[in-house]
């Protein structure tokens, strides 16, 4: 899943006499319409808009609206990213960081990341927030992690918020506190991040650090399910397995199980819990998993 592609909707690009505007641009781009959208963006960066710059580098990027190409892309947000662009640092950043682009450049892209952060955009904290909490297997430096997560999530981001919570959760790199760890999960799993909503459903389970409610709980742990989290489709299926929050029901454990095992989350307890059912029960089963779709998350 590429990241950071709802930076898009938020570029303001400058319009030069007789180019298509900002709007007709966004329009295009989120209409799906990426040759439309490229076409127009390309005379605005030439003319040297740095924000047209930057969704030009973007589009490069991942191939919207032309063929993918990572030379192009780094060619022009490396022109906004010099006029001190911070979508463009981070893009950019972001390409250097990733090992399967061919340009991987550790000390260039964490550079970038932090000029972003600095300037205040949120993706970019959140990013040096998971650098340095260990990504790319450095030695992890929670209480740095927590100070980059702490300023995204004052911005409302919800990997931030959520990762932050884990670390009160754990006790890494602040103190240990399990209220505030659920309120910040909490938050996260409010505005729609799926791992959130996992751990806040065990949170409110288990009653730790807000609550106890087996049912409400359960709910949660559906939510993330239902947005294609393995482990959430796991514990689903074992909750409707043992009638925990949630009305019994073998067939619904079993389409769960099947889902989580596709995912590389077997469970040998139980798929001998399921082997009894009858042969008309499996089918049905197996009919909603092939049948299953994610819900996609909201931007």
């Amino acid at each position: 899943m590429k990241p950071f592609a709802t930076l898009l909707a938020l570029l303001i690009l400058a319009t030069p006499a007789g180019a298509a505007t900002i709007e007709d641009v966004r329009k295009a781009y989120e209409a799906g319409d990426f040759a439309v959208a490229f076409q127009d963006t390309m005379p605005l960066a030439e003319a040297g808009d740095v924000k047209a710059m930057t969704l030009l580098g973007l589009m490069y990027r991942w191939g919207e609206g032309t063929s993918s190409d990572t030379d192009e892309a780094i060619s022009w947000l490396s022109r906004s990213a010099e006029k001190n662009d911070a979508e463009a640092q981070l893009a950019l950043g972001m390409i250097y960081l990733d090992e399967v682009a061919g340009s991987f450049d550790y000390e260039k892209g964490q550079s970038l990341v932090r000029r972003a952060a600095e300037a205040g955009l949120a993706d970019a904290q959140f990013n040096m927030g998971l650098l340095r909490a260990g990504a790319f297997g450095n030695p992890p430096e929670f209480t740095l992690a927590a100070e980059w997560f702490a300023k995204a999530a004052a911005q409302e981001h919800a990997g931030a918020m959520y990762n932050f919570g884990v670390l009160y959760l754990e006790g890494q790199g602040v103190e240990k506190n399990a209220l505030t760890a659920a309120k910040l999960i909490g938050a996260a799993a409010g505005k729609g991040n799926p791992d959130a909503m996992l751990d806040y459903g065990v949170l409110v389970f288990r009653g730790e650090g807000v609550q106890q409610s087996e049912k409400i709980g359960a709910q949660w742990l559906l939510l993330s399910a239902k947005r294609g989290n393995v482990i959430a489709q796991n514990r689903v299926a074992r909750i409707f397995a043992f009638g925990k929050g949630v009305q019994a029901n073998a067939v619904e454990a079993m389409k769960w199980n099947i889902l989580a095992t596709r995912g590389g989350r077997g469970d040998a307890e139980l798929d001998t819990m399921l082997s009894s059912l009858s042969a008309a029960e499996k089918a049905e089963a197996e009919k909603q998993a092939d049948a299953f779709k994610p819900v996609e998350a909201k931007p």
